[in-house]
């Protein structure tokens, strides 16, 4: 009866998870898919969503929309994990850009697949051990886990599949709620105006 059991615990802790990575944004919107089994990773695509072409905020949201549901599609992830907004000087922006974030959400809400929200801190501080850490530390600290030989050409691509990669980390016990947000601010204090 042990035996079974750890039989059982040994292959439920290497189970396959396929992990979609969003960061989100307005002109371009970053995407990154990984499959995990155990602790390794498996790069399975990743690529940015182009959105200045569209002349109207709606039609950008469409699109967002429309991508994110062929990406859930394609891959069936199990999960999603977004780069949380941060707040800067410009409240319009950050309006977009939550809308944003929350058109890729509804695409997967529809699916129902479960959904974490992590600060640009954390993710940095996940894949690289520091949280200030560049985009290009972030990207080449990527290359190293994934096996890639080339860093991507959008550093969007790369923060979504740094974010997929924080969400294995954390082994997705960050939490979508206001104490996240409050957790947020907290850290980034620099960032945010009272």
């Amino acid at each position: 009866m042990a035996i079974l059991y750890l039989a059982f615990t040994m292959k439920k802790a290497q189970r396959e998870k396929i992990i979609l990575g969003i960061d989100p944004g307005t002109s371009v919107m970053g995407y990154g898919i990984v499959k995990v089994t155990g602790n390794q990773f498996i790069l399975l695509q990743y690529g940015v969503i182009h959105l200045k072409k569209y002349a109207t905020h709606e039609l950008k949201l469409k699109k967002i929309f429309e991508r994110v549901t062929s990406i859930l599609e394609d891959f069936h992830p199990d999960e999603m994990a977004l780069e949380a907004p941060f707040y800067g000087k410009n409240v319009q922006s950050m309006l977009k850009l939550g809308r944003a974030q929350g058109v890729a959400m509804s695409a997967a809400l529809a699916r129902e697949i479960p959904i974490t929200e992590y600060a640009p801190k954390k993710v940095k501080q996940s894949v690289t051990g520091n949280g200030n850490a560049s985009k290009e530390q972030v990207s080449a600290m990527l290359q190293k886990l994934l096996n890639i030989k080339e860093a991507p050409k959008m550093l969007d691509a790369s923060d979504a599949l740094a974010v997929a990669i924080c969400h294995h980390f954390q082994n997705g016990n960050a939490q979508v709620s206001a104490k996240s947000w409050k957790s947020f601010v907290s850290e980034n204090k620099d960032r945010v105006k009272s």
